[in-house]
């Protein structure tokens, strides 16, 4: 257990002199290199050319193809993914030889995958063919082509400054085994000897699981998480733009976010589910139930040690470690008077949620309403209360915006800490339209107006993070 195994996010693979200054070298030299392995994801805004914008929607390859609306667009949208390949190895590469082999390992990977995409197009130009199976197919093909790009890239600019990095492609864009995930790994990893070799690995990992399908954007946590559980690391390490803070800085202010420095994977778990991921979920879970630390940086700061999150730890003293939430949710609310007694509601609801892919934040019951909170758009819940009504014709089903702002720690059972929020809150005029508060003393969520999310975060960082810290500062100096 002598290697770390370090996950780097699109926004620092762009910033490539500060990688390469204060992440991939940092000043090491000889056998310090080594005993590191490096999943990397694609060079921020590579992915959204090759699917579709994760935030405005705009459509890449991927959404131009399965549109078909016009028969060049999706060659047009490849063109631009070829450019932007081409422009960012012109502004990494110094020697001529190393940018016409990165070009010319551009220009192999995309004319296969249209080749691809082509023979596909042909095919579904008869009219009698479906290819629903096979679009889910292309998704996770043109996924993996931005991972190959940025892992190749980068092994190889370490080569050219004398670093013997190996590029690890597990994209399975020639070969046709579909292995399970873990078989892929455990092949990749069989001949390379860590104490001298400094793997480049490819975040996207082609496999019979499908890792778009399954994991979404997330899929480079998870390869990266199983490479860490499968070689058996000290610790795995996550390198992003930014610390894992007690808020958004934007929102309290960049002096008033403090770095949280140490918590567990419970609160990861919380912020995960809040869609501020420290980890995807199902990635932290290997590592927690393996016991491997996570640690997660900011590839700008080089010296600081980042956020320690182990699977045990719990904070000496009951605190708020994290104050972040949803700013623009929805409120499911099931209200039917016949409810009470009778079993089977709660699971239809469910059933409902799951088939239109609403992701439940978190929920409450009484005797006859149950409310889903859920972090995803009206439409979507316009058809999950369709099927409802149509199922149950007597029931009130409705729904609002609301934001969810929560409170987050590995210990927040101090006495009088809801006190001091529901009094921060009042003293901003933040009315309170639902709070959660689970057994666990983890976190506490408060539902308020969509539009008192910030001054809600402001006003439960300064009361239940800012002046603790000041308060236990008093302590230690008396």
């Amino acid at each position: 257990m002598s290697h770390s195994v370090e996950k780097i996010g699109g926004t620092s693979m762009a910033a490539t002199t500060t990688l390469f200054d204060n992440v991939l070298i940092a000043g090491r030299k000889g056998a310090d290199l080594y005993n590191r392995i490096f999943v990397v994801s694609a060079y921020a805004g590579m992915t959204d050319l090759l699917l579709e914008h994760k935030k405005s929607g705009e459509p890449g390859v991927y959404a131009r193809f399965v549109a078909d609306d016009d028969a060049d667009g999706w060659r047009h949208a490849m063109n631009a993914v070829r450019d932007a390949m081409k422009t960012r190895n012109a502004g990494m590469f110094v020697r001529e030889e190393s940018i016409a082999e990165a070009d010319a390992f551009v220009e192999m990977r995309i004319a296969t995958v249209a080749a691809c995409l082509d023979d596909l197009a042909r095919l579904r130009s008869h009219g009698r063919f479906c290819l629903k199976e096979q679009l889910v197919t292309v998704r996770e093909l043109l996924a993996g082509l931005g991972e190959a790009h940025s892992a190749h890239s980068t092994a190889l600019l370490l080569r050219d400054r004398g670093v013997n990095a190996a590029f690890v492609d597990l994209t399975l864009w020639d070969q046709q085994d579909m292995r399970e995930l873990d078989e892929r790994i455990l092949q990749a990893f069989a001949s390379i000897d860590l104490s001298n070799t400094l793997p480049i690995v490819t975040g996207y990992a082609g496999c019979s699981e499908g890792m778009v399908r399954l994991y979404a954007r997330g899929y480079s946590e998870m390869t990266f998480s199983r490479i860490a559980v499968l070689t058996k690391a000290r610790e795995a390490v996550i390198h992003k733009e930014f610390h894992l803070s007690s808020a958004d800085p934007r929102l309290v202010g960049t002096d008033k976010a403090r770095k949280i420095g140490r918590t567990n994977y419970d609160v990861a778990d919380q912020l995960a589910n809040l869609g501020m991921e420290a980890i995807h979920p199902g990635a932290g879970r290997g590592l927690r139930q393996t016991e491997i630390p996570l640690r997660v940086r900011n590839t700008f700061d080089r010296e600081d040690g980042g956020t320690l999150i182990c699977g045990k730890y719990v904070s000496d003293t009951p605190r708020v470690e994290i104050v972040t939430g949803v700013r623009q949710a929805q409120a499911l609310q099931f209200f039917e008077q016949d409810m009470v007694g009778v079993k089977g509601y709660d699971a239809a609801i469910l059933e409902a949620l799951t088939r239109h892919g609403a992701w439940i934040v978190s929920k409450a019951s009484n005797a006859n309403t149950i409310t889903h909170y859920l972090s995803t758009d009206a439409p979507t819940v316009k058809r999950v209360i369709a099927d409802l009504q149509g199922r149950y014709p007597d029931a009130a089903i409705s729904a609002q915006p609301v934001a969810i702002v929560s409170v987050i720690g590995s210990d927040i059972s101090r006495a009088g800490l809801l006190a001091d929020a529901l009094r921060a809150l009042a003293d901003e005029g933040v009315p309170i339209i639902a709070m959660q508060h689970q057994i666990r003393n983890v976190d506490v969520q408060f539902i308020v107006a969509v539009e008192d999310y910030e001054t809600a975060v402001g006003a439960l960082h300064r009361a239940l993070v800012e002046d603790d810290a000041a308060m236990t500062e008093d302590r230690r100096a008396a």
